[in-house]
């Protein structure tokens, strides 16, 4: 089976894949990179940093948006930005790679309109590794809803010809409360509206599967101490492996639920979902990630709640 790419992608020129929620997120688009770089695309690479960014002597072409190389010096020994940089050199497919600090929304937006004016871009894909960016605010439990919103929220105002989510490690999210019901309700809505654009498994003999699982290795052996828990679950759902499997001495003291849909792209149209949101509106202003999560904790305060629901068995 071949790794399957949107019409509007594939009608793209220079597309922008950005880690929404922070971490180790942008791995998570990589196959997705490795399928467009294949086609000829020019594709930019960019993350939500949870790294002390101005620990590091890369050059900042906007406050608070930081450009990476595979020799921009390490603030700690967590930097995934940095690591991705060196794997890509290895594989002589480096491209360019931001990342953004962790803040409110004005100061996070300045660097994508950066980005999208200094490469030409023409299509942004925003990649969760989870799914809990779907949840619109009044589910049981909205995960790590922070970093997710600033991205979406920085991303909606751009005006590009294509924007897309794309989510990765479905039963990811149910160690930070979030409802896979809810998720899948979701899904259903966006379907009747036009805004679920299907779903792709990556499977174990596709060479963009290949390409990511062997990121993800090179960044735990760079990484020892903080392997990416949500990408080496995702590895091991890719490698068959189902239920509460632990690949990294970090998920020991949690229950895991590996499983095959948690290796399936889920892709969405940015602006509808944007349009489903109960809150997205209230961060707009936002300089702080305090700010941010500030106004979530204030709207969460007033607003009724789906119940929990189990999927059924």
């Amino acid at each position: 089976m071949n790794f399957s790419i949107p019409n509007s992608l594939l009608e793209s020129t220079n597309v922008l894949i950005a880690g929404a929620g922070g971490g180790f997120d942008v791995f998570a688009g990589l196959p997705l990179y490795f399928a467009l770089r294949k086609l000829g695309k020019r594709v930019v690479l960019a993350n939500l940093s949870f790294s002390y960014l101005g620990g590091t002597d890369a050059l900042q072409p906007v406050p608070g948006t930081y450009r990476m190389t595979d020799k921009t010096s390490a603030p700690g020994p967590y930097f995934p930005e940095g690591v991705l940089a060196q794997y890509l050199e290895t594989r002589e497919m480096s491209c360019p790679i931001y990342a953004f600090e962790k803040a409110g929304v004005r100061r996070v937006q300045s660097g994508y309109r950066y980005i999208v004016e200094e490469h030409e871009i023409d299509a942004i894909v925003l990649v969760d590794g989870g799914t809990d960016i779907l949840m619109r605010g009044d589910e049981s439990g909205l995960g790590t809803p922070e970093e997710d919103m600033v991205s979406l929220a920085s991303v909606s105002t751009i005006d590009v010809p294509t924007r897309l989510v794309y989510c990765l490690g479905f039963g990811i999210d149910a160690f930070h409360g979030v409802c896979h019901a809810h998720f899948l309700e979701n899904v259903a809505a966006l379907s009747q509206s036009g805004g679920f654009r299907g779903s792709m498994s990556l499977l174990p003999d596709m060479e963009e599967s290949g390409f990511y699982l062997d990121a993800v290795r090179f960044s735990e052996e760079r990484m020892p101490s903080q392997p990416s828990i949500v990408n080496t679950s995702i590895a091991s759902a890719l490698a068959g492996e189902f239920g509460d499997v632990h690949r990294t001495e970090r998920t020991k003291s949690s229950e895991l639920f590996i499983n095959p849909l948690m290796s399936m792209y889920w892709i969405f149209d940015l602006p509808a979902l944007v349009s489903r949101s109960l809150y997205l509106d209230r961060l707009m202003n936002t300089d702080s990630i305090w700010d941010v999560q500030n106004e979530i904790q204030l709207f969460r305060g007033g607003q009724r709640k789906r119940e929990y629901q189990p999927i059924p068995h």
